[in-house]
């Protein structure tokens, strides 16, 4: 396995509106977790946290600059293992247990850390029996209609379960912008965890469906427009007919 620096490990693209995106360039696309950090005036929101293996707070000066909430779009482990660095922890109340006390099991470790998602190691080789969550207990539960207040933006949330039970999106009104986490992205979406339920995911993708949306910035893969996530929970609901 290569070995890779820790100042390597992360890349920074800068998109429109104050959005960035830290990704993980060494973990495979299948698995590597979209972070994005969305600048506001007064403070900053990073929707999700990675893998955990390298400090995010070091490596990355943006995210410790101004006052930041880091929010758990859910608590599998490769959106939540760098959550312990920030002081501000934002999750729905059907996953804050699982924030406070994560496992293996739970938050899919054991399920999916392997040699297969990694095309390097950060500094050492990883063993993958001593990979572990840290405990992250939520500073604040965020649910349906919530609104985060950044002074000249906001974001509401949308408690869009299905992948998992407390998985949230975010929806800002004025740029028509979806943080969608995991319950789509431009990928193959992953709908029989433990905790999966097809019910839940038709109901939220119905509720994305409706919305106004220009442009969607979701849990892993490329962004993508409005247009292609109308078309691709129109599919979805083409292949679950029963």
């Amino acid at each position: 396995m290569k070995i890779v620096t820790s100042d390597r490990w992360f890349e920074v693209h800068r998109c429109d509106d104050g959005i960035s995106l830290i990704h993980e360039p060494y973990v495979r696309p299948f698995y590597r977790c979209n972070m994005w950090h969305i600048q506001g005036r007064d403070r900053d929101v990073l929707v999700d946290s990675g893998s955990g293996l390298v400090s995010l707070r070091e490596q990355i000066p943006l995210l410790s600059e101004r006052p930041l909430m880091a929010v758990a779009s859910h608590t599998h482990f490769d959106h939540i293992a760098g959550h312990h660095e920030f002081e501000e922890r934002l999750v729905h109340p059907a996953e804050a247990e699982l924030l406070a006390n994560p496992d293996n099991e739970r938050t899919l470790v054991s399920a999916f850390i392997g040699d297969e998602m990694f095309d390097a190691h950060p500094d050492c080789p990883l063993c993958y029996a001593e990979y572990f969550v840290k405990a992250a207990p939520a500073t604040r539960t965020i649910e349906e209609g919530d609104v985060l207040d950044l002074g000249n933006r906001t974001l509401q949330v949308i408690h869009t379960p299905g992948h998992s039970p407390g998985g949230i999106s975010l929806w800002e009104t004025d740029t028509q912008t979806l943080f969608s986490g995991d319950i789509i992205y431009d990928g193959p979406l992953i709908e029989d965890t433990y905790h999966s339920d097809l019910d839940d995911y038709a109901a939220s993708l119905a509720k994305l469906h409706a919305l106004p949306v220009r442009t969607v910035h979701g849990g892993h893969f490329p962004s993508f427009s409005g247009e292609r996530l109308r078309g691709m929970i129109s599919d979805w609901f083409k292949s679950h007919e029963r």
